[in-house]
Order: structure tokens, then sequence, then C-alpha cells
């Protein structure tokens, strides 16, 4: 069965338990049934939302495991695989295949930002699309790389073979819209801003892999659902009260504010792991404003 690459995504968060910080994984695969259960399209594991950055290989591995116990196979698992080499990019591929991911997210290589001119980022890039086992979407966040991809290689990888994709989360329509001019029958354009979810879908992007989806999952399907029928009001009301969480929480008080709203929606959440600290008594009151 070939799987659409469309619908809203959850790009899950790592729970740990006490000082030590290991890996929750019943709490892990106890929110994975709730995104599931919330009529989401698949599971983002290892991505920003998810500390990818603070996790080992290990954990990365048991963690893709785990999600395929839960993820049925007409779901998308979906395992960011992101490196600062492409030697490491390519291994975190192989062995996401190797615990039954259907396709990886790779970030930009960005440790040496003012090295990664244009022919750095493309040669990076087909390296890993020429030996990833399993389909490659790219992944363009400026706000961690500190510089975002040029739409000109974005259409350049959009007609490699491996490449199906690319997330958004600049939250810059304009660049949205410069990926959106490669989508294609093969290569599809998703946005992973939550504050732009109403824009970037109208521009035509196919869906979102959304923080805000965590906590909200219920307002990220109504934009979808209000866009797709052609009801922009209708859109616009379930997108306001979802650009106050998706700005506030997601995007101000990051991992430690969608942790912390998890909780106070009934799933597991818990502190992040260091240097990551849990909210303050003012950011949690910021929080709950913003959850409504």
């Amino acid at each position: 069965m070939t799987l659409a690459l469309r619908g809203i995504f959850a790009p899950v968060i790592t729970p740990f338990r006490g000082t030590a910080e290991d890996l929750d994984v019943p709490g892990f695969q106890a929110n994975l049934r709730a995104h599931l259960a919330d009529g989401l399209d698949g599971i983002v594991v290892a991505g920003s939302t998810g500390e990818a950055a603070l996790l080992d290989e290990g954990e990365r591995a048991l963690l893709a495991a785990a999600a395929r116990e839960v993820v049925p196979r007409d779901k998308w698992l979906i395992v960011g695989c992101g490196a600062e080499s492409a030697r490491q990019a390519v291994a975190r591929c192989r062995a996401a295949k190797d615990a039954g991911a259907d396709a990886v997210l790779v970030v930009a290589p960005h440790y040496y930002s003012n090295a990664m001119a244009r022919g750095n980022l493309a040669a990076h890039y087909h390296r890993v699309a020429d030996q990833s086992p399993l389909p490659v979407l790219l992944y363009n966040i400026p706000k961690y790389m500190h510089f975002a991809l040029p739409a000109d290689l974005v259409a350049e990888l959009a007609e490699h073979p491996n490449v199906i994709g690319i997330k958004d989360s600049s939250g810059n329509v304009d660049m949205l819209k410069g990926f959106l001019a490669a989508q294609s029958d093969t290569f599809t354009v998703i946005t992973g801003s939550g504050s732009a979810l109403q824009p970037g879908l109208e521009a035509g992007a196919k869906g979102g892999i959304l923080a805000v989806s965590l906590f909200a999952a219920g307002l990220a399907r109504e934009v979808l659902a209000a866009v797709q029928a052609g009801d922009a009001a209708r859109a616009a009301a379930a997108q306001a009260p979802l650009k106050v969480m998706a700005d506030v929480i997601v995007a101000k008080l990051g991992v430690p504010g969608v942790k912390a709203a998890m909780d106070q929606v009934g799933r597991v959440g818990g502190a992040p792991r260091l240097p990551l600290l849990p909210l303050g008594v003012a950011e949690r009151a910021e929080m709950l404003a913003a959850l409504g």
C-alpha cells in the first residue's frame, strides 16, 4: 500500500523519567496511542520537539522501534535522521529502516553554518538521498539551522527519486511558496508552522507536522478540513486559537512549554532533558493562558 503524504502529523515528544532522565517508553507509547486516537495521520519521532539533539543513537533506535509497535501500517512513521555529517545521517537512516520506519526527516547540517553554501548542502543531501534505504523528507527550520534551504536547491533535490517532500518550519509563507513551486506528484510540501497553518494550506501545502497538534489536534484538523472544504471563515475560526497556542507554547516556550501543555491535557509530558529546564511560574501562567 502506498501512503499519501498529506494530513496532520504529530512530531512527538520524548518523555523522561526521574533525575537520571531515562526514556519513559510506556509513557511514549501511551502518547502515540492518544495522538492516533485524535485522528492524526502519522507520527514523527526524534524531531525538534522530540529533543532529538539530546538523544543518543541507541535511544533514537529504541524510540523508533517502540513507535512502530504502536503505529499501524496505514499511518506514517517518520524518523528524524539529520546529522552533522552525511555519513552519520545515512547511518541513522539505516537504523530507522531497521526499526520499521516509513520515511526519514533530514534537517540540514548546521554546526558549521557559515560553511553551508549551496554546493555543500547539495552534496550532503544527494549523498543522503542516494544511500538512504528510506524515502527522504527535507527539513527547513531556520530558527535552529540559522539559515534557510534555497528554493532552487529544494527544486533540484525534488527531482531525486528518493526525495519525497519537505517540511518547512520557517513560518514564512513567502518562503513556503518558493518551495511549493517544486511540488509535484512525487514531491510534497508540508508546513511545520501551526501559527501559519491556514495560509500555508491555502497556498498549497498538503498538511502539517505540528507540535501544537500534540495538545490541540482537534483545532489543527479543523483548519485542514475547513481549508479543504473551501471555507475560509471556518478555517480562520479554528486558526485563531491555534495561532495563540503555537506562538506562545511552541515558538516562545519551546519543548518545556509543549511538555507542560501535554501534562495539562492529560498526556505524558514531564520535564525536558538538561540543559533544557521545566517552565518557571511565570512561564507556566503564560502556557495556561494560551491553552485557554
